[in-house]
């Protein structure tokens, strides 16, 4: 497989009063990404950050800030976001069934890798379009639970989904979110996913830096 191992701390689950140092902190102990999740309240209960946020994060580090949209209109993110120096914009095809190639284009226009979220009960088949269209994204993102909160308990049946993408694009980069570490890491690097978002068990664990090499190894060893 011609995919990357990547690893990416949700920073959902860091110290927001000391963002920044938290992010180098994490980059430190060896991340690839750092994932942002941005959330409207609307589309999922919960409210986090916006592009404020991002703004102030990116004057404090060149890491990619791989930035999760859990909103109901994405459109509306895209250049505030653009802006504010976010690298990756994965927005939700529940909410993006009849705009996403206006979307997509958008992304790409303001310098953003476009990427593709979908929930657990959504199925795979709805992301092909978006993976095979004249305009395709670059990502697709499998949440392995509900989203809108972090510390959930990974869904091993949205594995088949991973399997089933991985299978018909193997050079995709394919992300999982959700319940990620070291219990459930076997499960989705052996299904195919090379994207991993880690929350609670990185920012939990006594030597963050141990966690992500064992994600990262495991991630790499599920290729060969």
């Amino acid at each position: 497989m011609g995919v990357q191992p990547k690893i990416a701390p949700s920073m959902l689950s860091s110290d927001f009063a000391n963002l920044a140092s938290e992010a180098q902190r994490m980059l430190d102990c060896g991340a690839d990404w750092l994932h942002m999740d941005i959330m409207d309240g609307h589309f999922v209960p919960n409210l986090t950050i916006g592009a404020p946020v991002i703004e102030s994060l990116r004057k404090h580090t060149k890491a990619y800030l791989d930035c999760h949209l859990m909103v109901t209109n994405p459109l509306d993110y895209v250049e505030p976001l653009g802006k504010a120096g976010a690298s990756g914009f994965t927005f939700h095809v529940e909410v993006s069934k009849d705009n996403w190639q206006e979307l997509v284009e958008k992304i790409k226009s303001k310098g953003m890798k476009p990427g593709v979220a979908l929930k657990p009960g959504t199925p795979i088949e709805e992301v092909y379009p978006l993976v095979e269209g004249h305009n395709p994204v670059e990502m697709v993102l499998i949440m392995t639970v509900e989203p809108g909160f972090g510390g959930q308990k990974f869904m091993l049946e949205t594995m088949d989904k991973v399997c089933a993408l991985r299978k018909k694009y193997p050079s995709l980069d394919i992300e999982v979110d959700g319940g990620l570490g070291p219990s459930t890491i076997d499960a989705a690097a052996s299904a195919g996913a090379n994207c991993i978002v880690a929350g609670s068990s990185v920012f939990g664990a006594p030597e963050p830096a141990q966690v992500i090499k064992l994600l990262r190894k495991t991630v790499e060893e599920a290729q060969q």
